[in-house]
């Protein structure tokens, strides 16, 4: 993957996936905020935020576009319904399609909710020398349903989804230090090594997005993941949702330092 995406400002690659482009957002329009979609009817949508609350570590919300809106106030001129590079679509907690504009999925009384993305840390981590070995290879993050069971609210609820990137044991820490400074984007790591007891038996085979090559003495690192909705809508049910296809996400016009707790040394 070139430099380019990374320099690239969010209006214009937020127009390229409204023309079609289909492609992972990791390592695009560096320094800004990326998001997850879950988007439910309004009879759901109390229930998905206080699940969300509930799990703030997997689920942390940026914005809610309210019932009859496809704009979000992170984006200016967006449109929710064209402007992800991928999308699924979801009946009675069903996948029964993915497409690149949901504009005649779309339906009024949907509740859009923003859910912060590690993509968003991704540029400070690589300015503290820390591998992305995704975007070297050019492919979308594993991403692996645990066996760790989010807090339940009413209807909602289902097992926490992670990201994992691979590292040298002896950047785990600062890793940590600067991806704790922006909860609003997930936050520290929730697990590091021993993928078994987080119910991960076969690291090589991600229930999401693509492999990844882990080398010889390095750790798996694994992050709260947005996708975690999406194992809601699974293990609930709810009669329909949209959401982004895992990997492909919204981006904002907010910058990631607008979340940080403190700057990134």
């Amino acid at each position: 993957m070139t430099n380019f995406p990374a320099r690239m400002a969010p209006s214009k690659a937020r127009g390229k996936f409204r023309r079609g482009l289909v492609t992972p957002t990791a390592g695009w329009s560096d320094g800004f905020t990326q998001a997850n979609l879950i988007a439910v009817p309004a009879d759901y949508a109390e229930e998905v935020l206080e699940f969300c609350a509930l799990n703030a570590q997997a689920c942390p919300v940026i914005d809610v576009i309210q019932p009859g809106e496809v704009t979000s106030a992170l984006a200016a001129g967006s449109d929710i319904r064209t402007d992800i590079p991928a999308y699924r679509v979801w009946q009675n907690g069903e996948l029964t399609g993915e497409t690149d504009d949901v504009t005649l999925d779309w339906r009024d009384d949907l509740v859009g909710i923003l859910i912060g993305c590690s993509f968003t840390f991704e540029a400070a981590l690589v300015k503290e020398g820390i591998p992305l070995r995704h975007v070297e290879m050019g492919r979308n993050v594993p991403m692996y349903r645990t066996t760790i069971e989010c807090t339940p609210a009413g209807r909602i609820h289902g097992p926490m989804v992670v990201s994992m990137r691979p590292m040298p044991p002896e950047l785990v820490a600062t890793a940590a230090r600067i991806t704790g400074e922006v909860p609003q984007v997930h936050g520290a790591p929730v697990h590091v090594g021993s993928p078994d007891k987080i119910g991960i038996l076969d690291i090589n085979r991600p229930d999401y997005g693509d492999a990844v090559e882990i080398r010889p003495g390095e750790v798996p690192v694994f992050w709260a993941c947005g996708v975690t909705p999406q194992s809601a809508v699974m293990a609930s049910k709810p009669e329909f949702a949209i959401s982004h296809a895992p990997g492909h996400m919204f981006i904002t016009d907010v910058l990631e330092s607008s979340y940080r707790t403190h700057a990134p040394s």
